[in-house]
């Protein structure tokens, strides 16, 4: 919907906000779930959002000066499942195709309900049916034991190589890429995080480096064709360990690396290096000690690793119950200090943290729109993605942008060391730049 097209709707019917006289009287008669929606919009005081609803009726909340984003709700249910399951049930009304942002404003109507805490009081709704579905979503995925871990990790990486290929970049990085300049494409993005890896690591030619969730092979592949290392890439996903081979035979690298289909709990050796890239988000808290102390075994003395994971500033919920239940089954997101502490307990040393919040936002909002041109491409992949599919990925994409652009999300990378003697060669006022 446009601005004259707003200003129109406004002359040719009532617009009811809050701040109409009889805004009690009118939200007092109706359904229980819609006034619910409404009310939680009320919360919105920078912004400006318009709801339409599936009579026709328009409903105005925030400022009038603000850009406007045009909630069209197609689907009466929508306010009971909102109502019944809180921030879970809208964004299952979504997959369902109930509800719309008029002009594909997902991300920055989203956007809009996360500075207006409009999002985390939904996600503080508890009601019994919200309850007894989470609960038992979560039983069915806790990651306490490698068979659970693998159906967790095969749940999300595992729906297709052609799938990712219609929104990943030509590297098949799936993780958060480095932003230099606001040009840079998300294949520059990749290469720069690769990079920005390989310093912080200071690989050297002949070193070996092990990857715990390598994906497609990414930062090996960067690593031994511009560092001369040897490596081993461990994932859980039969899909991606497929391509990752291929993609190395491809570019004559067999000879430099290896994968292995295995959980991190499985792996032995010693190498100088360790890089482990969006994969601790899938081990669980109680994981947390044995992903370390592995990481310790795994190193050589004087070993460097670093440490990958998105993080989260949230005390209560590390997952939201949509993403828990349909994106990462058995995710758990750590707090930064919970990191900290169990490296320290593992006997490995931190010697830099950085945060790279603002950089997955861009990666994320490149993905979407890759996602977005591609929707027909994805389509005819075959039955299993169907609208519904497409538009429950496509929810997921634009909310974790969201997520790490105003919410709690971040995502840090922690450069460690094994031993008690600093050998990293950082000299004073270092830049990795």
């Amino acid at each position: 919907m446009t601005q004259t097209e707003a200003r129109n709707l406004k002359e040719t019917q009532q617009v009811i906000s809050p701040y109409s006289q009889n805004w009690d009287n009118i939200i007092s008669k109706l359904p229980s779930g819609e006034r619910y929606l409404y009310q939680l919009f009320t919360l919105i005081k920078q912004g400006n959002l318009t709801v339409i609803n599936p009579d026709g009726k328009t409903f105005h909340f925030g400022e009038e000066s603000s850009e406007a984003f045009y909630l069209k709700i197609y689907n009466p249910d929508t306010y009971d499942r909102a109502l019944a399951f809180g921030a879970l049930g809208f964004c299952e009304a979504y997959m369902e195709g109930w509800w719309d942002e008029e002009n594909d404003k997902l991300a920055e109507m989203i956007g809009l309900l996360f500075r207006n805490n409009v999002y985390s009081k939904a996600s503080q709704r508890v009601t019994i049916p919200l309850l007894i579905k989470v609960i038992t979503q979560r039983l069915q995925t806790v990651p306490t034991n490698i068979q659970n871990s693998r159906k967790n990790v095969q749940h999300h990486y595992d729906v297709g190589n052609d799938f990712y290929q219609y929104f990943l970049d030509s590297t098949m990085t799936y993780s958060c890429g480095y932003q230099r300049k606001e040009t840079d494409t998300l294949e520059q993005m990749q290469l720069q995080k690769y990079e920005l890896i390989c310093k912080k690591l200071a690989l050297k030619s002949g070193e070996s480096l092990i990857d715990i969730g390598c994906g497609w092979g990414g930062m090996l592949i960067y690593a031994a064709e511009n560092y001369g290392v040897s490596g081993t890439g461990i994932t859980l996903s039969v899909e991606q360990a497929a391509l990752a081979k291929k993609r190395i035979e491809q570019k004559g690298l067999k000879d430099k690396i290896k994968i292995e289909i295995a959980d991190y709990r499985e792996i032995k050796g010693q190498y100088d290096k360790f890089v482990s890239i969006g994969m601790f988000e899938h081990v669980g808290k109680d994981s947390f000690t044995t992903f370390m102390q592995k990481a310790s075994e795994l190193l050589a003395p004087s070993g460097v690793g670093l440490l990958h994971t998105i993080s989260t500033q949230a005390k209560k919920e590390r997952l939201g119950p949509w993403v828990a239940k349909y994106i990462f089954p058995g995710g758990y997101l750590p707090q930064l200090h919970e990191l900290t502490q169990e490296l320290w307990a593992a006997k490995l040393t931190v010697a830099h943290c950085e945060n790279l919040k603002p950089h997955y936002a861009e990666t994320l909002k490149r993905w979407a729109e890759n996602f977005n041109e591609n929707r027909e491409e994805i389509a005819s992949l075959g039955t299993k993605y169907d609208e519904r599919f497409r538009r429950m990925w496509y929810l997921y994409l634009q909310s974790s942008e969201t997520s790490f652009r105003y919410g709690s999300l971040g995502v840090h990378q922690l450069l460690f060391f094994k031993g008690k003697e600093w050998k990293l060669d950082i000299p004073l006022n270092f830049s990795w730049n």
